[in-house]
């Protein structure tokens, strides 16, 4: 074979960056509201942990609209579906900056969400019409970048605009965001992009099928395992650690940063690792870091035990994603925004669960709780590594 025939396949199409981008205005949407809370609750008069419905509600919102969207969509042209909904996270997000009080802040909010419901998995699930089989999980996980270069940049930009100016300016800034991303996307992505809809039939066989659900139940333990202290990272920080805003804004872009590299490695090698080994080594990585936060007495050090969290919470995700597709690829519109759906019910139930923490037993306790939760998704990992070669899924004819 020819070099340059071997080389050419390592070339990802264009078109992946608007995917991309979109999915880095998702992520600082999602992701904002963890650096805001502090500025939102004194602002707006309400207590920390119901500030924290912010995360919990719209989590749960995501976690609903993600399949009930991906089974009405169906014959919908991905391009119209993709654009429109970043066209209404930039409304949503408008509303939102000049929300007048707590609950329509919510309100605005969990509108906002059922474009994250629709845009992650419906981007991820067209991936496979636009480059060939040998590039899926590269092509996967280079699109899922957009969500750690949204915590590189844009969640401690969010928080530092945010515990500068107010928080309705980061809102503000998703909105604009947002338009952009519109714009590219309706500029790139091809028309008639509309990938085959699955049947009744296929959704009995995602949800009956024993390795894909133990898989997804790793997204939900591992996303709860961490949401119990990110969720109330802010007031944690500045209780245990004085920090002030730009301390915490610095945190969160060592955090994001390494983030950026983990997953950036992981894409240009998932290929090669597999995707279990990746999500072997992204969790490990992350349960060794929320182990060190608990064990810190001083904001310097804290910063150095999220360095390992970050290198594996994003490529945590992008593993996830390339591992639900190679067990069954003919499901992937069903598994991904099932596991879209699994990422944000664990979120809601670490939000949850990390807001009664706070009430009955406060803040200290946060990173201990969430570390033997990333232990637990280690665990059964491990496990449905093993169910995945027992009980293969069979390709429906």
């Amino acid at each position: 074979m020819h070099p340059a025939q071997a080389t050419e396949p390592q070339r990802l199409p264009r078109v992946l960056w608007p995917m991309m981008f979109g999915n880095v205005v998702i992520g600082m949407g999602v992701m904002v509201v963890a650096g805001l809370l502090n500025d939102i609750h004194t602002s707006l008069d309400v207590s920390i942990t119901t500030t924290g419905q912010l995360i919990s509600v719209s989590a749960f919102v995501v976690c609903l609209g993600a399949p009930v969207i991906a089974a009405t969509v169906g014959r919908w042209d991905r391009r119209l579906l993709l654009v429109g909904s970043m066209v209404w996270y930039a409304l949503l997000h408008t509303l939102a900056a000049l929300a007048p009080g707590f609950y329509s802040l919510l309100g605005c909010r969990v509108l906002a969400m059922l474009a994250a419901a629709a845009y992650t998995p419906q981007a991820a699930a067209c991936i496979g019409m636009l480059v060939p089989p040998a590039q899926r999980g590269r092509a996967i996980t280079f699109v899922f970048l957009g969500w750690s270069v949204a915590s590189v940049l844009g969640t401690p930009l969010g928080a530092w605009i945010g515990g500068t100016f107010g928080w309705r300016w980061s809102m503000a800034l998703l909105a604009v965001l947002s338009v952009v991303s519109a714009w590219w996307l309706a500029a790139r992505l091809p028309r008639g992009l509309v990938p085959p809809a699955l049947s009744a039939a296929a959704w009995r066989q995602t949800l009956s099928s024993p390795a894909l659900m133990l898989t997804l139940s790793i997204t939900v333990m591992s996303a709860a395992g961490q949401f119990v202290l990110f969720s109330y990272m802010a007031p944690y920080v500045v209780q245990r650690y004085d920090a002030t805003p730009t301390q915490f804004s610095l945190l969160l872009l060592a955090y994001g940063t390494c983030g950026f590299a983990g997953n950036a490695w992981v894409s240009r090698r998932i290929d090669h690792l597999g995707a279990e080994r990746a999500m072997t080594m992204a969790l490990s990585s992350i349960a060794l870091g929320m182990a060190l936060v608990s064990q810190t007495h001083a904001f310097g050090w804290m910063v150095a035990a999220m360095l390992p969290w970050g290198l594996g919470v994003f490529a945590s995700n992008s593993a996830q994603q390339a591992r639900l597709v190679g067990i069954a690829p003919t499901l992937a519109s069903a598994s991904v925004a099932l596991n879209t759906s699994a990422m944000y019910l664990g979120q809601a139930l670490g939000a949850t669960l990390g807001g009664w923490l706070i009430l009955h037993q406060g803040l200290s306790v946060l990173p201990g709780v969430g570390s033997l939760g990333l232990m637990m998704a280690l665990a059964m990992s491990l496990w449905a590594s093993r169910m995945a070669r027992k009980h293969p899924v069979r390709t429906l004819h």
